[in-house]
């Protein structure tokens, strides 16, 4: 037994010892991130350094990290070595967007498979699968509204989770556009980028106006429906217009084991508004807890943003903390 244990001693002790164990924390257990942006500001901030729990939705396939390349083969053809539980309505998940395959991104899920989402410079609505009946027995307290002859719940998650905040101002910006015809459809398209500018500023980094909104616009035929419908699909850059009160509202119905991502700030976020749902292959885990939180030099609750002196300051109120725990101590300061 001696010798066991001390061979095992002398194996941790090692480089090849600590590195294994190091991949095997990080392949199967937990991996350190660190928010970069502010599309989740009111939950987790830009400068959030936190650990992401790899086993609460399974065990994904193994990457190398940076280099970001599978270690193993997708066996299941699910993107997880095990399978597990799928990420609820209101989960904040770390996950690879379907656009991109070497990058994390952190959001809440709005939306599972089965679900409908519709939104517009109002706010967002959700149709959860289970119905009508659902809705009023979970929903009793929220904003109900008939959209085409369904039900929906008006921002679902406001109540439970405060960090989130959406101003439709946002949308008033002035635009300027040109026009051309898709020959094969015979439909307007329309590219719309904020005038004067050659890029977009979003919480999830910098669009360049070729990837800004564009649209079709069709006739008053009421719901248009489409997997990828978003203010841009970075696909194939369109979004759809539905003409019925000459508004802006955009609907997507989750397909199966896919999830719909939104940013708590979300103003200010790149997601599944802009490129669809996330297939439960590319769901990494969640966050964990936070062990290192510091003002970045775009802070603007701290004013670093324009305060040199309290830049990469400590945000100590957030240390050793996790989600649920920063979520729970927000509700409890809400008024009653």
């Amino acid at each position: 037994m001696k010798k066991i244990f001390n061979g095992l001693k002398a194996f941790v002790s090692s480089w090849t010892g600590t590195i294994i164990i190091v991949l095997f924390l990080i392949f199967f257990v937990m991996q350190a991130f660190v928010i970069p942006t502010r599309s989740m500001v009111g939950t987790l901030y830009e400068g959030d350094f936190l650990f992401v729990k790899k086993f609460s939705y399974g065990i994904p396939t193994p990457r190398i990290p940076w280099v970001e390349v599978n270690i193993l083969p997708d066996f299941r053809g699910n993107g997880h070595l095990f399978e597990g539980e799928r990420p609820k309505r209101g989960d904040v998940v770390v996950f690879i967007p379907p656009h991109e395959q070497k990058v994390y991104y952190v959001k809440r899920t709005f939306a599972v498979g089965g679900d409908e989402v519709i939104f517009d410079k109002e706010g967002m609505y959700l149709r959860p699968f289970e119905g009508d009946e659902y809705i009023r027995e979970h929903f009793s307290g929220y904003v109900l509204v008939e959209r085409f002859g369904k039900l929906f719940v008006k921002e679902p998650y406001m109540g439970q989770h405060p960090g989130i905040a959406y101003k439709s101002e946002y949308y008033e910006n002035p635009y300027s556009e040109s026009r051309y015809k898709i020959d094969e459809q015979g439909k307007l398209y329309k590219r719309v980028c904020v005038e004067g500018m050659g890029h977009a500023n979003m919480g999830d980094g910098e669009l360049g106006c070729e990837l800004w909104k564009r649209e079709y616009i069709t006739d008053i035929s009421g719901l248009i429906e489409d997997r990828n419908v978003a203010f841009t699909d970075m696909f194939n850059n369109r979004t759809i217009r539905s003409m019925e009160k000459y508004d802006d509202m955009f609907y997507i119905k989750i397909k199966q084991d896919e999830f719909f991502m939104v940013g708590d700030n979300r103003n200010n976020s790149f997601d599944s508004r802009f490129w669809g749902s996330v297939p439960y292959k590319n769901i990494i885990g969640k966050p964990w807890f936070i062990y290192l939180s510091l003002n970045k030099a775009n802070s603007e609750e701290s004013g670093a943003d324009v305060d040199k002196s309290k830049r990469y300051t400590i945000r100590w109120e957030r240390m050793f903390k996790t989600t649920e725990g920063l979520e729970q101590k927000m509700r409890e300061a809400m008024p009653k």
